[in-house]
């Protein structure tokens, strides 16, 4: 009889096994020779000259005695693992393959699973990728996640965090390796590293585009900010799109949204516009500020951002509302409309501080137009840079930049670009009594913006 096919073991037929002196019967030995000769074709050469005609079955094994091992070293091999996964073993130690990397596309939100192990997925709309629990998840599980049509907010489960932090947001255009430890979520830092090299002090200051205008809807109370990027230090901030602020509000995050770092706007005042960064994701934004200095900012509502650097100003009028501008390059601001800041105003030989519209805190180059009148036939008006100190008006002194009154009650006119003190004023004199008018065109206010 043949090989028994369940347990591999062969019998012999029955009547093959003789006694001495027994006559041979010739119907079982050749049923033995038959089987014989049928199990030895039946058995796998050891040259390989021949193949298997069915699959081939090993002992399931363990990983330090595996079911197929080799001669020289028979703890190297395969052996069948539990819930019938083929195991690899070198030397009686377990070897880990990775799996196969699979590609999806995602159109919303989601939620990352167990088998996304080793996934790369594409959202290609703004999306929030929930993370499961890191011990679901478990050790060793990564995935790979690439922004391309929105921002990506990664949110970890419940309070398990992701690089140390609660939520960590993708850029458009960004791509992140994460890797769970079994407890928490960390990455490949690919946003530290953007924001490290945005950070290089090497650069130099600067500030390029984000020119202020007049919102067009609501002129008197939002700022429009065209794209641009700003510079100082070590910090650096960039905005692909315009943005609008509104100075009758506190700040809160994002275009439209108030601006205001305490308090609410008030008549004739300054208000210093900084470019801010916000630490999570780099993103851009604006906070309005009386105070020329990064430092005497209010920062209560700016937890989360960093104050990158000042890229212009506003100036309000006696109602509260933003005086109607226009920005120039290398940071020239012009008045739509003049501002009368003296009107038949007295001068005399007597050097006097004049008060004009302009930003305060700081020192600015005014463009100013004057006029003046004397009864004098012959007289001079002299605008200057307070920093000169008391100056004497006449041809014979420190000159003038308003022309001699040749006829008594007759008019001189003229005009000059003249640094102010930090108080918003300049000083006038004159050669002789007479009274003045002044017009503010507009200002300089230097914020490294070269066009």
């Amino acid at each position: 009889m043949p090989r028994n096919p369940s347990t591999g073991v062969y019998s012999k037929p029955a009547g093959t096994t003789p006694a001495v002196g027994q006559v041979i019967d010739p119907a079982p030995w050749n049923a033995l020779t038959t089987d014989l000769g049928n199990e030895i074709t039946n058995s796998l050469p050891r040259d390989g000259s021949a193949p298997m005609t069915a699959p081939l079955k090993a002992a399931s094994g363990t990983v330090s005695a595996p079911g197929v091992g080799f001669a020289s070293n028979p703890q190297t091999g395969l052996y069948l693992k539990g819930g019938g996964l083929l195991g690899f073993t070198q030397n009686g130690v377990d070897v880990t393959f990775e799996k196969v990397s699979v590609y999806a596309a995602k159109s919303g939100d989601y939620t990352a699973l167990a088998s996304d192990d080793n996934a790369v997925h594409r959202f290609t709309a703004a999306a929030t990728l929930t993370l499961s629990a890191a011990a679901t998840l478990g050790a060793n599980w990564h995935y790979c996640v690439i922004a391309d049509g929105g921002d990506v907010t990664i949110d970890p489960t419940g309070s398990e965090t992701i690089d140390g932090a609660a939520t960590l947001v993708l850029k458009n255009g960004y791509s992140v390796n994460i890797i769970c430890s079994g407890a928490a979520f960390f990455t490949d830092k690919l946003a530290a590293r953007i924001q490290s090299k945005a950070d290089s002090s090497a650069v130099g200051d600067f500030v390029v585009g984000l020119i202020l205008s007049n919102n067009s809807s609501n002129p008197n109370t939002h700022v429009d900010f065209a794209s641009g990027s700003a510079r100082s230090g070590s910090s650096f901030v960039s905005s692909a799109a315009s943005f609008t602020k509104r100075l009758t509000g506190t700040f809160a995050a994002g275009t439209g949204a108030g601006g205001l770092d305490a308090g609410a706007v008030a008549a004739n005042a300054t208000y210093f516009a900084y470019a801010l960064r916000k630490d999570a994701d780099l993103s851009f934004d604006v906070v309005f500020s009386t105070s020329p200095t990064i430092g005497g900012i209010t920062t209560t509502l700016l937890t989360g951002y960093t104050i990158v650097k000042c890229v212009g100003v506003l100036v309000t009028d006696g109602s509260s509302n933003i005086r109607p501008f226009v920005l120039y390059p290398r940071d020239e601001y012009t008045f739509v409309t003049p501002v009368k800041d003296a009107a038949n105003t007295t001068i005399s030989t007597t050097s006097a501080l004049l008060s004009i519209t302009v930003p305060n805190g700081v020192k600015v180059k005014a463009k100013l137009r004057f006029e003046v009148t004397s009864s004098a036939t012959t007289n001079a008006l002299l605008i200057h840079d307070p920093a000169q100190g008391i100056l004497v008006a006449g041809i014979a002194a420190d000159g003038g930049n308003a022309g001699a009154v040749q006829v008594a009650s007759n008019f001189a006119v003229g005009s000059q670009d003249v640094w102010t003190n930090t108080s918003k004023q300049v000083r006038q004199v004159a050669g002789a009594a007479g009274n003045i008018w002044v017009w503010t065109d507009g200002f300089y206010f230097p914020c490294g913006r070269n066009a």
